[in-house]
């Protein structure tokens, strides 16, 4: 099954122009939020499908994010929100506004999780835009525009294969249909688990206005910490290309059949993710990976017939991407047909360079400027629900530094005075989006 392509970057900025609201007047006074509190509730969250050496696991659909979605529904609920789902499982707790006519704006991540994986890799956008809503309960005050703190379903790709499940479908740029019917890894299709989960809602995914989209999640690099710097403004996602290639030998016997006549299926894919790596170190800033191999039949007595591998490319020019792309590819075939093997490439993802929208990322600056957090503009290199969010909505994606850049890891760490640094701003940004209502 083929990932949808998504629309080209020239479509996405259109659309942004089209959408763009004048975000340049002063930041209103919003009250600070409670640090404390968020930290306790992502150490709470991280408690539900812990890893070990201090991390999660909550991979989409199993039964630990299931209860992870079930306390935050919880927080949510007491906070004075109405929680509703829609079809493809993700998750809205919605904070009405003075003026219903309004379009929601929209604060969130995700709360799935790689397997063994960190604790503040997506839950920390979802929990600071629920510490909005708190803050904003507490002080007893209303927005004009209704406030929707969003969990998008299978952001990682962990364990279903297309990343950004929720926020794809919901942004058009990839079908229902297909995205119920993609396999888990571990068997079961995304609609079976939805329904043994009870985790598919009654709400049609999408077709809702959105008047602004803003995501807060850690950097997953070392820039902010390098320049000394508590916010990241992110002004493009990368743009990205994965291939399935299999490669087609033939199994024979490991005792029997002399090395000059195998037709080994592994040792060729071994070449392919050699000459992988070293396209990407001689191409000038392409990033090259191989990060899934299957062999098959993976015996130890039987010589490999098959191996399907995935390569993943990535660059933030469309231009040099699509180059790039285009001669690694044709590398890889002379190589398979060297070695006389079958090659079969198929593309399983195709997202282009985005960049974010102005006037959001104005509103995270002043944020950041008026509250005494240095800023740096950055480059998203990982996919996020916001680049598919950005392509009906404005939309910002903020950073705040990670330790070390380490990620998807159990030693993943922002520390609490960042968590609630970024929150601050989020929160400055996200009310001035939304507009206090008169007292």
């Amino acid at each position: 099954m083929e990932s949808p392509l998504l629309p080209t970057v020239d479509d996405a900025i259109l659309a942004t122009e089209m959408t763009e609201r004048d975000t340049t007047s002063a930041v209103p006074s919003v009250p600070r939020i409670d640090g404390d509190r968020l930290w306790q509730s992502l150490m709470a969250l991280a408690a539900v499908g812990p890893a070990p050496g201090g991390g999660s696991h909550r991979v989409a659909l199993t039964d630990a994010d299931r209860d992870g979605q079930a306390l935050f529904v919880s927080w949510a609920e007491a906070a004075g929100c109405t929680v509703t789902r829609d079809r493809i499982g993700n998750l809205f707790a919605e904070r009405p506004g003075t003026d219903p006519s309004r379009p929601a704006v929209f604060v969130g991540s995700h709360l799935d999780t790689q397997p063994n994986g960190g604790r503040f890799d997506g839950p920390y956008g979802v929990l600071a835009g629920l510490e909005i809503v708190r803050t904003l309960t507490d002080h007893d005050l209303e927005t004009v525009a209704p406030l929707v703190v969003v969990s998008w379903s299978n952001e990682e790709g962990a364990r279903f294969p297309f990343p950004t499940t929720g926020s794809g479908v919901f942004s058009g740029t990839l079908a229902l249909e297909d995205a119920l019917a993609q396999p888990a890894h571990d068997g079961p299709t995304y609609g079976a688990e939805l329904d043994r989960l009870s985790l598919a809602g009654d709400a049609p995914v999408g077709g809702r206005p959105v008047e602004a989209y803003f995501e807060g999640h850690i950097e997953q690099a070392t820039r902010l910490e390098e320049a000394g710097a508590t916010i990241g403004v992110v002004q493009q996602g990368q743009g990205l290309r994965a291939w399935r290639a299999t490669i087609t030998g033939s199994e024979s016997h490991a005792g029997t059949t002399p090395m000059d006549r195998r037709r080994d299926a592994l040792v060729t894919a071994a070449r392919v993710v050699e000459l992988a790596n070293r396209f990407g170190r001689e191409s000038g800033g392409t990033l090259v990976t191989v990060g899934n191999l299957t062999v098959e039949p993976n015996a130890r007595s039987v010589i490999p017939g098959r191996v399907v591998l995935v390569i993943d490319i990535r660059h933030p020019d469309l231009e040099t991407l699509s180059r790039q792309t285009d001669g690694l590819l044709e590398d890889v075939r002379d190589l398979v047909a060297g070695d006389g093997l079958e090659l079969e490439l198929a593309e399983i993802l195709h997202i282009d360079p985005l960049p974010f929208d102005s006037g959001c990322n104005q509103a995270i600056e002043q944020a950041a400027a008026g509250l005494g957090h240095a800023s740096l503009p950055l480059v998203s290199g990982a996919v996020h629900d916001a680049m598919c969010l950005a392509r009906i909505a404005p939309t910002a994606l903020m950073f705040i530094p990670c330790r070390d850049g380490i990620s998807h890891n159990p030693a993943e760490y922002a520390s609490p005075g960042d968590c609630a640094a970024g929150c601050d701003v989020l929160c400055q940004a996200v009310v001035g989006r939304a507009g206090i209502a008169p007292a």
